[in-house]
């Protein structure tokens, strides 16, 4: 049965060893930690991260302290992995554990609060007695493992010195708080120290699209957002997203997504 093969548990205690099974595990680690040592050596800075981490590999994450959850550690076996459910995703087909290398996945702001979500529903389930809840539990998985895989994650692998990776982090990160007041590329690029140009060669490198690309995939995400879930007029919603003009933000929103807001809204 699927629920012998999954376990999931919070990042609660100080220190969180491997278990003594032959489980692949997937570590989220959302905040409050000091690191993640694999294989002996430690590494730092891993805050709102996936590890993809192979039975083979020793590992232990250290928290700062034990007084809340730092995350989520979800443990698979290969025969989860190689369900029908899940068999034609990319991330598993590029299988992830396949070299010595330890994929690491640093997620999109935003991205973070799903993935959350969707690891305490998996929780839930996993204790209940719920008709279904293999099935549940598999969808939930896949919607998982495509929040994984989406495009604006910087996929990389566990390193200590990765440093464009973590200047495009940053620079996320700079957006996600920010994005409200300032659409500018350059802006980002002042408060990290770096030229426009450079910026827009870390993203390419790392995610393979703009610097721009990053600044608008989150007006997008933020429009649709609030066109869909909130009952404030399209100008209101242009001016809180930092437009100049109602018509200058349905210009944008037509021009990326092709159709106008008042059409999403509708919809």
């Amino acid at each position: 049965m699927i629920e012998d093969s999954i376990n999931i548990s919070q990042i609660i205690k100080e220190i969180t060893v491997k278990p003594n099974s032959e489980n692949y595990a997937f570590c989220w680690i959302k905040n409050k930690i000091k690191g993640i040592e694999l294989n002996g050596v430690f590494y730092k800075d891993v805050s709102n991260s996936i590890f993809f981490l192979d039975p083979r590999h020793q590992w232990k994450v250290l928290k700062k302290d034990s007084s809340t959850s730092a995350g989520y550690i979800l443990y698979l076996s290969k025969t989860v992995l190689n369900n029908p459910a899940l068999s034609n995703l990319h991330i598993n087909k590029v299988r992830l554990f396949n070299s010595g290398e330890i994929p690491l996945f640093k997620l999109s702001p935003g991205i973070e609060k799903r993935t959350q979500a969707i690891l305490e529903m998996i929780d839930e389930l996993a204790g209940s007695h719920l008709n279904h809840k293999e099935d549940a539990i598999l969808s939930l998985l896949y919607t998982f493992f495509v929040y994984c895989d989406g495009q604006c994650n910087i996929k990389s692998v566990a390193s200590n010195n990765n440093s464009k990776s973590n200047i495009v982090y940053k620079f996320k990160t700079l957006v996600d708080a920010h994005v409200l007041e300032n659409h500018d590329v350059a802006y980002y690029a002042k408060l990290l120290n770096i030229t426009p140009k450079y910026l827009n060669e870390c993203v390419q490198e790392v995610l393979s699209v703009s610097s721009k690309s990053i600044v608008i995939e989150q007006l997008l995400m933020r429009s649709r957002h609030a066109l869909k879930f909130s009952d404030k007029s399209i100008k209101e919603i242009s001016f809180d997203l930092g437009f100049s003009s109602p018509d200058y933000f349905s210009y944008f929103f037509k021009t990326h997504t092709g159709i106008t807001p008042s059409a999403l809204r509708k919809g």
